[in-house]
């Protein structure tokens, strides 16, 4: 698919992007002109869209994620990165094994040391799957505090709005059955309950439709936080149900890997919480880490193919129009 959009550079230094990794991912934080000197500048959430909104006039950071409590380290393995020039402290670092709320108090300090560090009070926030929780959770915690920081749009890429049913299955909440005799499917559901089993607490244990969902589901908590916020919603449906299988579990199918392209898309999610919603659908995979795993191409993890990049850089874009369009609706499954 294509994008069409008027394309403008950002009016000031004081707008910024910041994209936000999610769960159980490590990423540094970079600032427009420092970054990692070895390895993958941003780490393999970020570096691909940091790299592609710059070359392209943005002023963009990274948001610092360590899967476990304390500052970001180097890392080693796949993604790989090290050398990195600033390493901010544990209270502005999102844990992102945690829980949803506390990551997004510590996101609330990190775009606050934004301000008054760097002189931004504008954001465009850009958060890979549950980086998109984790933002609106610091959009909370901003608007609590009566921050003077703008949130011009949130961008979320495969973000888990309805859950993942991979949590789903480590929650007891659907059974294995619902993967039709999918092998990649069953196995990351088996991988996904050994990590919320070993984690007696934190993001694996709430992203799923038991707690995100119905009429005090932490959804609902949201509602009018997004209220005059843009958002834009990608979803990915690289892997379909297996050819004659009947009446495949929408929670679950399509899919990008890890979430479901309904969850993505936020289909069962009110116009409360989300009042301003487009959507758009890619055939890709959660992650060059999932594209990796199925032994694709890493251009095929959405936050690598130049088609999304595009995508959310006209969702940038356009953002100060983009509440002139008509309210959302839910937005339907491609």
């Amino acid at each position: 698919m294509s994008t069409q959009i008027a394309y403008a550079a950002p009016q000031s230094d004081s707008r910024a992007v910041v994209i936000v990794s999610g769960g159980n991912a490590t990423s540094p934080f970079t600032t427009p002109t420092a970054a990692c000197a070895s390895g993958l500048a941003a780490g393999n959430t970020d570096t691909a869209l940091r790299s592609y909104l710059l070359e392209h006039g943005h002023t963009v950071y990274t948001s610092p994620a360590m899967a476990g409590r304390g500052p970001v380290l180097d890392q080693d393995g796949f993604g790989a990165f090290g050398d990195c020039p600033i390493t901010l402290p544990e209270n502005m670092t999102v844990n992102s094994t945690g829980s949803i709320d506390t990551a997004g108090e510590h996101l609330a300090r990190f775009f606050d040391h934004l301000h008054t560090a760097y002189g931004v009070d504008e954001i465009d926030i850009v958060g890979h799957s549950m980086g998109g929780l984790y933002s609106r959770a610091a959009i909370r915690v901003l608007q609590g505090l009566d921050s003077p920081i703008r949130i011009r749009s949130l961008t979320t890429l495969g973000t888990p709005w309805q859950g993942s049913y991979l949590s789903d299955y480590a929650n007891d909440i659907l059974g294995k059955n619902d993967c039709l005799g999918d092998a990649f499917c069953a196995a990351a559901m088996d991988d996904m309950k050994a990590e919320v089993q070993r984690l007696m607490a934190g993001s694996g244990r709430e992203v799923n439709q038991a707690y995100l969902m119905g009429p005090d589901g932490w959804n609902e908590y949201q509602a009018g936080v997004l209220d005059g916020i843009p958002v834009t919603l990608i979803g990915g449906n690289r892997f379909t149900a297996p050819a004659g299988s009947a009446a495949p579990n929408p929670a679950v199918w399509p899919n990008d890997g890890l979430v479901a392209t309904s969850s993505a898309l936020a289909t069962d999610i009110s116009d409360r919480v989300l009042p301003h919603r487009r959507c758009l659908t890619f055939d890709d995979t959660h992650s060059i880490f999932v594209s990796d795993l199925a032994g694709l191409p890493w251009e095929t993890g959405m936050t690598w193919d130049p088609r999304v990049l595009e995508a959310v850089r006209a969702a940038i874009d356009g953002a100060d129009g983009a509440l002139r369009a008509s309210p959302g609706a839910p937005c339907p499954v491609s």
